[in-house]
C-alpha cells in the first residue's frame, strides 16, 4: 500500500512542477519527439520565448524532474514520458498524438452514419431513440474532443 501512495504522492508532486511554460515544452518535445534531441535556440524559436534562457531554464527544469536527458552535445533528449495533467488525456499512434476521445467520437459517429444508411428511417420509436441517442453521443464526444485539442498547449 505504501509503495501505491508514494507514487500517486510523486505524480502529484511532478504534476505540480510541471506546469505553464514547463509544460508547453515538454508537450513541443512530445510532440515532435521520436528520441531525436533538441537544441535550446531550436526550442526558443518553436515554443516562441523571447531569449534561449528562458527555453535553456524550462529544459534544464524537465531534466532535474527526470523527463529530459542531456546529451555530450548539449542537446535535449526525451527521458521519460509521464502522462499527468492533460497529457492523460492524449494517446500516442506513431509519432501523431491525439486525444483519446477522438476513437470514440470516430467510432460513434461511424456507427450513427451506420444506422441510418443500412436501416430504413420510418420514425418510429426505436428510430427516433437510435438517433437521439447516437446524435447526443457523438455531439459530446465531439466536444471532448475539440475542447482537449483547445486547451493543449501548442
Amino acid at each position: 500500500m505504501e509503495g501505491a501512495s508514494g507514487m500517486a504522492e510523486a505524480e502529484a508532486e511532478l504534476e505540480a512542477k510541471l506546469r505553464g511554460k514547463t509544460l508547453q515544452v515538454y508537450w513541443h518535445l512530445l510532440k515532435a519527439g521520436g528520441g531525436r534531441s533538441f537544441g535550446v535556440r531550436e526550442v526558443q524559436r518553436a515554443v516562441g520565448f523571447k531569449s534561449p534562457s528562458v527555453a535553456l531554464h524550462h529544459l534544464e527544469k524537465l531534466r532535474e524532474l527526470g523527463l529530459l536527458s542531456k546529451t555530450s552535445t548539449g542537446e535535449y533528449v526525451v527521458a521519460r514520458e509521464v502522462k499527468v495533467g492533460f497529457l492523460k488525456f492524449f494517446m500516442k499512434v506513431g509519432r501523431f498524438r491525439f486525444p483519446r476521445c477522438l476513437l470514440y467520437a470516430v467510432f460513434t459517429t461511424s456507427l450513427l452514419a451506420s444506422y441510418v444508411t443500412l436501416y430504413p428511417q420510418t420514425l418510429s420509436l426505436h428510430n427516433l431513440m437510435a438517433l437521439v441517442f447516437g446524435l447526443s453521443a457523438s455531439a459530446i464526444l465531439w466536444y471532448e474532443t475539440f475542447k482537449a485539442l483547445r486547451e493543449s498547449p501548442l
